[in-house]
């Protein structure tokens, strides 16, 4: 298992993958959660598009924005065939691992309120919910801000 940095020839499999991973979500909205709907080329040319490997099979990806003291966790997702198997997790840890070295006292994420299980994972994986707002790029949408704070250790 490795996660390397996304390039511009892997752009089909992260739409491919993020559409499969979001689709109980499409579902459930009636309308595609933003990451299914994200122009990726950008975030891949910034390097904010991680794919978590095995083999040759993309399992999983994250796309993180890096600020200066902190990461923002735009997207993971877990392709359907490698789902329940601990990758989501190990995808968290990776990312607690790159905001240490790279020295950001915190990871932020915001979610659908919908998104009941994501927000439980996330925080069974320590993260705080610090609010909750609307949308602003879908109106009667609910989001949900959260928080995890990173020790330098």
């Amino acid at each position: 298992m490795t996660m390397r940095l996304a390039s511009p020839d892997d752009l089909q499999t992260i739409a491919t993958l993020t559409a499969a991973a979001y689709r109980p979500y499409t579902e459930l909205f009636g309308a595609p959660p933003v990451p299914v709907t994200e122009d990726y080329a950008p975030r891949i040319d910034r390097g904010e598009v991680w794919l978590r490997e095995i083999g040759s099979e993309a399992a999983g990806l994250v796309v993180i924005e890096r600020h200066a003291d902190h990461l923002m966790l735009f997207s993971i997702a877990v392709s359907p065939a490698f789902q329940g198997g601990g990758h989501g997790i190990a995808m968290l840890r990776w990312l607690e691992g790159k905001a240490r070295e790279w020295a950001v006292p915190e990871i932020r994420l915001y979610t659908n309120a919908r998104m009941e299980r994501n927000i439980a994972l996330y925080r069974a994986f320590g993260f705080q919910e610090t609010g909750r707002r609307p949308s602003p790029y879908r109106p009667g949408w609910t989001l949900v801000d959260m928080v995890k704070e990173i020790d330098a250790a």
